[in-house]
C-alpha cells in the first residue's frame, strides 16, 4: 500500500539525531525548526559540535537527552539502543558530510544531509556508493525544491505547457562576502579544506544549477565557466559566469555571486520553451509569472487560481500569506518523512513522494568540478564528470 501524508501524520515521530548545529550555528536550527514543523520527528540525540563540551552544552540549551562528544561514538551507540535514532540530520560543514554520513549508513540510520553531498567529487561518488549499498532514505536539503511554486513550474515544463525547452537561465546573487569577513560563516565557506575547491560555485552555484535541473528536467551534457575571486587573497571563487549545453540541444547560463553589492538572495530562475516561457524569484516566491508565446503575460500564485495538484501537495497555508525558505525545508523533511515511514513497514512509497538525493547530489559535485577545471583552463568546454 502507498504511504499517505495521513498515514505518516498517525505514525509514531521519527526518534532523529543531528550533527553540527550547534551554539551560535545558523543552519542547524533552521533544519531543526523544518523537523518540527509538521511533528514528524523528534530530537533525541545529538553531536552537536567538534569541541565536546560545546556539544553537550548544545544539547542542554536545546533539551536534548542524549548527547555525545563524537559523532562516531553517537553512531555506535544509537545503533545498539531500542529506541535509538531513525535517521540522522548532518548540518556540518562540507568536508564533514562524508565522514559522517558513512558512520550512520554503515548501521542502516537514514541520512538527511545539508548540501553539497560533499566537498570533492571522488568523495561523493564513494558516499553514493556506499548509501545505495545500504539501502537506506537519503534526503539532500536543496530545499528550493520544496517551494509550491518551483513543483508547479517543473509540473508545468513536465506537462508540455512550456513546449520544448530552449533556454535555461538561473541566477543567484548575494554581497555578503563583498569584502573580507570575519565570521564564523565566512571562515569555513572560504577556506577549500571545508568547503571545496569551490566557493561561491559550492555554496550557492549549486542550489542555482539544481534549481534549473528540477524544474527543466533537463541533463547538463558540458559546460564552460569562468570563475573569479576578486577579494584580495580570497582562496576559493567569489563570482563565477557558466555557459551550459543540455542534451538535446538547449542553451543554459548561470551566474552566481557573493559579491553582488546589492543583493541580499537574489535566486531567479527564467526557462523558456517553443510555446512559452515562466519566471520565478526566491525574494516572491509565491509567485509564478507565464508569458506564452504571442498572448499576454500572467500571473500564478501559491495556492490561488489555476495552481496544480504538485503545487497544492506542499502548499500549507492559505493564498496571500507569506511562506518560503523554512517551510520548502520542511517539505523536504516532510517528504523524508514519508519515504521513512514506508521504509518502517516494508510499504511502497507513493509515487507523489519527491525529495532531492544522491543523484542531485552527485549532479551538483560534479557541476562544482566541471566549473573549476573548466576555469582553469580558460572557460574550456568540460563535461560533468559523472
Amino acid at each position: 500500500m502507498a504511504i499517505t501524508a495521513a498515514h505518516v501524520a498517525r505514525a509514531p515521530r521519527i526518534r532523529l539525531g543531528m550533527v553540527g548545529g550547534g551554539r551560535d550555528a545558523f543552519i542547524g536550527a533552521v533544519h531543526r525548526i523544518a523537523a518540527r514543523i509538521d511533528d514528524q520527528y523528534e530530537l533525541v540525540a545529538g553531536c552537536f559540535s567538534s569541541n565536546a563540551e560545546k556539544s553537550l552544552a548544545s544539547a542542554a540549551d536545546l533539551g536534548v537527552p542524549r548527547a555525545y562528544a563524537s559523532f562516531a561514538e553517537m553512531a555506535a551507540k544509537e545503533a545498539r539502543r531500542k529506541d535509538g535514532i531513525e535517521a540522522v540530520a548532518i548540518v556540518t560543514p562540507n568536508h564533514m558530510h562524508a565522514p559522517v554520513a558513512l558512520q550512520f549508513l554503515r548501521r542502516g540510520i537514514h541520512v538527511i544531509c545539508d548540501k553539497p553531498l560533499t566537498h570533492t567529487l571522488a568523495e561523493a561518488k564513494r558516499l553514493a556508493k556506499a548509501a545505495e549499498a545500504s539501502g537506506v532514505v537519503f534526503a539532500l536539503t536543496h530545499n528550493y525544491t520544496g517551494y509550491p511554486m518551483i513543483r508547479q513550474a517543473a509540473e508545468m515544463v513536465a506537462s508540455g505547457d512550456l513546449g520544448e525547452i530552449r533556454l535555461v537561465q538561473v541566477e543567484y546573487a548575494q554581497d555578503w562576502l563583498a569584502e573580507e569577513t570575519q565570521s564564523k560563516q565566512a571562515d569555513w565557506r572560504t577556506d577549500p579544506a571545508r568547503s571545496g575547491a569551490g566557493g561561491s560555485t559550492g555554496d550557492i552555484g549549486t542550489h542555482a544549477f539544481n534549481l534549473a535541473r528540477f524544474v527543466s528536467g533537463l541533463q547538463v551534457e558540458e559546460l564552460a565557466a569562468d570563475l573569479q575571486s576578486f577579494v584580495p587573497g580570497r582562496r576559493v571563487d567569489d563570482n563565477g559566469h557558466v555557459l551550459l549545453r543540455f542534451r538535446g540541444g538547449a542553451r543554459g547560463m548561470l551566474w552566481c555571486s557573493q559579491v553582488a553589492s546589492g543583493n541580499e538572495n537574489a535566486l531567479r530562475l527564467r526557462v523558456y520553451g517553443t510555446k512559452a516561457g515562466l519566471e520565478w524569484a526566491q525574494e516572491n516566491p509565491n509567485q509564478l509569472w507565464i508569458t506564452p508565446f504571442g498572448a499576454p503575460r500572467y500571473l500564478l500564485t501559491r495556492g490561488g487560481a489555476g495552481s496544480g495538484p504538485a503545487a497544492a501537495r506542499v502548499t500549507r497555508i492559505p493564498p496571500g500569506h507569506p511562506e518560503g525558505y523554512l517551510e520548502g525545508f520542511a517539505n523536504i523533511y516532510a517528504e523524508a518523512a514519508r519515504a521513512i515511514v514506508a521504509r518502517r513497514s516494508g510499504a511502497a512509497v507513493d509515487p507523489a513522494v519527491s525529495f532531492p538525493g544522491l543523484a542531485e547530489g552527485l549532479e551538483g559535485v560534479a557541476f562544482v568540478d566541471a566549473c573549476v577545471r573548466s576555469s582553469a583552463r580558460n572557460a574550456a568546454w568540460v563535461k560533468l564528470n559523472l
